[in-house]
C-alpha cells in the first residue's frame, strides 16, 4: 500500500511474502531510518540513538549489545537478580491471595522489569532517585506514546513545526526527555559512587562508561553519554507488555490456562513452591513457548516495526520503490490471520522469532532485528512460568471472560489500553 503523508511517500507491507522481500532480499536497500525533521534535538534524542538511522553505527552497536548485554552468558549472570526480584513479587502476590485482593498485573510486570534492569545495569534500585517506581512507569508510557504519535513536523516542513508547537507536542516531548535525562544521570552517578571492589566483574554500564571515556568510535562517531542513555532506554517495557497480553489471553481462554499450568506443575512437581523455576527448566516448557509465540503473533509489541527509509531504488512485486520512501512492515496484520488464540498451531513446526520466519516477526528481521531476542524470550518465559506455577488466576468478582477489555494503545509500542486486573489464588496442587 502506497500512502502520501504530507511530503513523505510511505509504503506499508502487510503480508509475509512481501515482508520477506523487504527484510531479506532487499534489506540492504532499506536499512536506514527516517531523519526526524523540524524537531528539537532533545525531544528525539533517545529515539534517534536507540533506532539510529546510520547503518554502520547500528551494526557496531548491535555487535556490542549482543556480545556484552544480551548474550546467554550475560542472561545467566543476571539470573540471581531476577530470582531475587521474583521471590519478592511472589511474596507480595501471596499476601494478595491471602487477602483475596486483585492484582494489577500490567503495573506489576513493568515494575518487575524496571527493577531488574536497574539493578542489573546500574547495581542500584529506585530508592532515593528522582523518580520512584510508579512515576518511572508513567514516564516510560508517556515517552513511548508521545514518540509514536503523529507529528506534523515530520511530514509538513516548516508549517508542521508550528502546528506541533501550537498543540504542545514539542513541549511535552522535551519534558519527558528532560525527566528521563535527569533519572539516567542520577542512576549513572549512583553507579559510579558504588564501591568498585564489591563487584567481581564489570557490568554493562561499566563497559559503556569505559568506552565513553576512551572515546570509542562506533560507526559514524564517538560513543557519548547520550548513546548510553539511549541504549538503556531501548528495552524497558517490551517484555512487560508481552507478559500482560499473555496473561490476558490466558484469562480469556481457561482451557489454555489449565493446560499450560499442568505442563509447568508436572515438570516441577509438588513441594517446590519455596524456590523459583530456573532458566533451564523453563526451556523444557514447550507448551508455554507456544503460548508466548501465539501472544506475539496476535499482540506484537511494535505492530508496524520501527520505520525504515529506502536508501536505493528496488522493486517489490513489480512496483518500484524510490529512495527516501518511508517503509513500514505491518506485523500486526501479518499475524492476524486467523484471530483465534490457539497455541497448538505452533505444535510440530519449527517457526521461531529469530527473523527467519516471516509470519512471526515480534523482534523484526534483517540488519535491524532487535539484538535482545534471547534475553527478551528468556525473561518472558521465566516470569510467566513462575507466576503460573505458584498461583491460579481468577477474574475479579462480577467480571466475565467476555468483559476483559483487549483494546490497545497507540505509540512506538502497543500495550493494553486498560490495566489487566486478576485475582491470585494460591494453588492447592502445591
Amino acid at each position: 500500500m502506497l500512502l502520501k503523508l504530507g511530503g513523505v511517500s510511505t509504503v506499508v507491507v502487510s503480508s509475509r511474502e512481501t515482508a520477506k522481500q523487504v527484510l531479506r532480499e532487499h534489506d540492504l536497500h532499506c536499512c536506514s531510518r527516517p531523519r526526524v525533521k523540524g524537531a528539537r534535538k532533545l525531544s528525539y534524542n533517545y529515539r534517534d540513538i536507540a533506532f539510529s538511522r546510520y547503518d554502520d553505527y547500528w551494526k557496531e552497536l548491535r555487535k556490542l549489545c549482543i556480545r556484552e548485554l544480551f548474550s546467554p552468558k550475560r542472561v545467566q549472570s543476571i539470573q540471581p537478580i531476577k530470582e531475587m526480584e521474583m521471590k519478592k513479587l511472589i511474596a507480595s502476590i501471596t499476601e494478595s491471595a491471602f487477602e483475596k485482593t486483585p492484582v494489577n498485573l500490567s503495573d506489576t510486570f513493568l515494575s518487575l522489569n524496571a527493577n531488574v534492569i536497574c539493578k542489573a545495569s546500574f547495581g542500584v534500585s529506585f530508592q532515593g532517585t528522582v523518580l520512584n517506581n510508579e512515576k518511572f512507569q508513567d514516564l516510560v508510557h508517556q515517552t513511548l506514546e508521545l514518540l509514536g504519535r503523529f507529528s506534523a513536523s515530520e511530514f509538513f516542513p516548516y508549517i508542521g513545526w508550528i502546528f506541533d508547537w501550537f498543540k504542545g507536542l514539542h513541549a511535552r516531548r522535551d519534558k519527558c526527555a528532560r525527566d528521563l535525562d535527569a533519572f539516567y544521570e542520577q542512576m549513572i552517578d549512583l553507579h559510579l559512587q558504588k564501591n568498585r571492589e564489591a563487584r567481581s566483574e564489570d557490568d554493562f554500564v561499566d563497559l559503556l562508561l569505559r568506552l565513553e571515556k576512551e572515546e570509542a568510535v562506533l560507526g559514524y562517531g564517538k560513543l557519548t553519554r547520550d548513546h548510553i542513555k539511549g541504549i538503556l532506554m531501548g528495552g524497558i517495557n517490551t517484555s512487560a507488555i508481552t507478559m500482560a497480553w499473555a496473561m490476558a489471553e490466558l484469562a480469556r481462554n481457561p482451557r489454555v490456562m489449565k493446560k499450560v499450568q499442568s505442563e509447568i506443575r508436572n515438570l516441577i512437581g509438588k513441594n517446590n513452591k519455596a524456590r523459583t523455576i530456573s532458566l533451564d527448566e523453563t526451556d523444557q516448557l514447550n507448551y508455554l513457548k507456544m503460548v508466548i509465540k501465539e501472544t506475539w503473533r496476535l499482540h506484537p509489541v511494535s505492530p508496524l516495526l520501527v520505520p525504515r527509509e529506502v536508501i536505493s531504488e528496488f522493486k517489490i512485486n513489480g512496483y518500484t520503490i524510490q529512495p527516501k520512501t518511508r517503509l513500514h512492515v505491518n506485523v500486526w496484520a501479518i499475524g492476524r490471520d486467523p484471530e483465534e488464540f490457539i497455541p497448538e498451531r505452533f505444535m510440530d513446526c519449527d517457526t521461531d522469532v529469530k527473523g527467519q520466519h516471516f509470519e512471526l516477526l515480534p523482534f523484526g528481521s534483517g540488519r535491524r532485528i532487535c539484538p535482545a531476542v534471547y534475553m527478551g524470550t528468556a525473561s518472558v518465559q521465566f516470569v510467566l512460568a513462575n507466576l503460573l506455577y505458584q498461583f491460579d488466576w481468577k477474574l475479579p468478582e462480577g467480571v466475565e471472560v467476555e468483559d476483559i477489555d483487549m483494546d490497545e494503545t497507540a505509540g512506538l509500542t502497543t500495550h493494553k489500553k486498560h490495566d489487566l486486573i486478576l485475582v491470585p489464588v494460591k494453588s492447592l496442587d502445591l
